[in-house]
């Protein structure tokens, strides 16, 4: 094996290493799949679209093969940074602001000019890239392609092959690489195919993500699908049950055995794409102080939207009497009151301790607006709540957090933003997931602040912010309701200073049982003991 060394010693510009024969070779099949897309974009009539789609998605999947495996193969195992921050690509230089916007430009296209890609309206037979995706959507479901399938099929094909990319890269860390198979697997048996699948066997049930859970799939609880699943006997009723016990039963288990880390960094393919295809913007998140404030409110409130929204919808298509559920409205809002102060009441008796004054004052103020905003269906007509029509609130949310937080900014901004920037700032589940962390999780990285050199890596390549390296140097655990136990910072230390553990809940928050040699009160904490 030939390792591929950098001689220079230059701290302000080292020479970066250029691409080998092989490399070159892999971009250049890479670039000519592309290029059949890119026709296929611009309406070019291929005589069989089997074998070009075939040929689109081969080339860009071997090329990206032949590539990572020159690129990691050849060098010693262990991540180092390999002048990321001088490529222009990974450190928002041109290429990285191109990128960024072909990407966003693409994801605007596909939310809300599908047309442009060749979408047959009313009917019609798709042209243009859809219809190059036709066979393939025909095969699995039946039914032609939409701009849905292109994303998905897309979408998948990105993990799939960015992730034996990031497997070769972390060859030398067993976790991720097992981490990265089990999103790799849960976006293409989950997200992909099962439901192209169960179209095909009953195509009266709505589209479901197994994996995708309340507020992440947040039309679950729409009329049309409630309505689809009760129509569709034992096995659309087993599958609503299924993504109720997901909300109230099998997502706190979870977390609380293993933290978030269960769902943001083994299932979702929100970071499964993160992880794979965004790796090399990670070092772009925002490290600044400000930047975990905007954090905080913003990711709450979205959560907030999300069950204001999901109680206006339900609320609308209930009714005052039973009739086709077994709920009225009054009957829902009281429950759902209930259960929001039962938790907010057994957070503030049990669980105070662990939230900060501001976390406090923040938690009291969305309770009130709340329970304030519920109260007020007694004035509400039939068809409305809150003052505004559900379906009003579902579009807004639809359109704002769906399409232009998630999709548009949440993926096409990874090389401005960095690759979290959507589970940050907008995912609701990650909000929900990080306030069960943060009170009542076995999970959280523990440091062992001796061995740590202040070397920085893992504060660089930590995706959602966190300056890792200022609880390492103190030798205190992390735990954080942002974290997604991705275990980067663990895979990129050179003295093994930090390691992800599910312990007792005991001693897991420990900030003020930290002894340093220069604290100033150690002495009056050693006699309190």
């Amino acid at each position: 094996m030939s390792n591929k060394l950098n001689t220079s010693m230059s701290l302000v510009k080292p020479d970066l290493v250029s691409l080998s024969l092989k490399q070159k070779i892999a971009v250049v099949l890479g670039v000519v799949g592309l290029f059949i897309l890119t026709l296929a974009l611009f309406n070019t009539s291929f005589p069989n679209k089997e074998l070009f789609l075939t040929l689109a998605l081969g080339l860009i999947t071997i090329g990206t093969i032949i590539y990572s495996r020159d690129a990691y193969l050849n060098k010693l195992e262990g991540v180092k940074n390999d002048g990321v921050w001088f490529k222009s690509i990974s450190s928002r230089g041109l290429l990285g602001w191109i990128s960024g916007i072909v990407l966003t430009s693409f994801y605007i296209v596909l939310y809300f000019y599908p047309n442009l890609l060749g979408l047959g309206k009313d009917g019609a037979a798709n042209t243009g890239l859809i219809s190059l995706f036709d066979p393939l959507s025909q095969l699995l479901s039946g039914r032609p392609a939409s701009q849905w399938f292109v994303y998905g099929t897309l979408y998948t094909v990105a993990i799939l092959i960015f992730g034996y990319k990031f497997i070769l890269k972390y060859r030398h860390n067993r976790y991720e690489q097992i981490r990265t198979g089990s999103v790799m697997f849960f976006q293409l048996a989950f997200a992909f195919l099962i439901p192209e699948f169960m179209y095909r066997m009953n195509s009266n049930l709505p589209y479901y993500d197994l994996k995708s859970i309340w507020p992440l799939n947040y039309y679950l609880f729409d009329e049309w699908s409630v309505k689809a699943f009760l129509s569709n006997g034992n096995i659309g009723l087993i599958l609503l049950v299924f993504g109720i016990l997901s909300i109230f039963v099998i997502t706190p288990i979870l977390t609380y055995k293993y933290g978030k880390r269960w769902y943001c960094s083994w299932v979702c393919g929100c970071g499964g794409l993160a992880e794979t295809a965004g790796d090399s913007f990670r070092q772009l998140s925002s490290k600044k102080m400000s930047a975990w404030k905007i954090e905080r409110w913003l990711v709450h409130t979205v959560l907030v939207f999300s069950v204001v929204m999901t109680v206006a919808m339900v609320y609308t298509y209930l009714g005052y009497e039973h009739n086709n559920f077994w709920l009225t409205k009054g009957l829902f809002i009281a429950l759902v009151i209930a259960f929001l102060t039962l938790v907010f009441s057994l957070v503030m008796i049990f669980k105070r301790k662990a939230l900060g004054k501001d976390a406090k004052y923040g938690a009291i103020g969305y309770f009130v607006v709340l329970v304030a905003l519920l109260l007020l269906h007694f004035t509400s007509t039939t068809n409305e709540v809150f003052f505004i029509q559900g379906s009003t609130l579902r579009s807004a949310y639809g359109f704002y957090i769906g399409s232009i937080f998630s999709g548009v900014i949440g993926t096409g901004f990874y090389p401005i933003l960095g690759n979290r920037v959507w589970c940050r700032f907008g995912c609701p589940m990650a909000a929900i997931l990080g306030f069960q962390q943060r009170l009542f999780s076995k999970f959280r990285i523990t440091t062992n602040g001796g061995q740590c050199i202040s070397c920085g890596n893992c504060s660089t390549y930590c995706e959602m912010g966190i300056d890792v390296r200022a609880y390492a140097q103190k030798g205190e655990n992390i735990v954080r309701s942002s974290c997604v136990g991705c275990g980067i910072c663990s895979a990129v230390c050179p003295r093994g200073v930090l390691k992800l553990e599910n312990d007792t809940m005991k001693g897991r928050i420990n900030p003020t049982e930290i002894l340093l040699g220069n604290d100033v009160d150690l002495i009056d904490l050693i006699n309190q003991k």
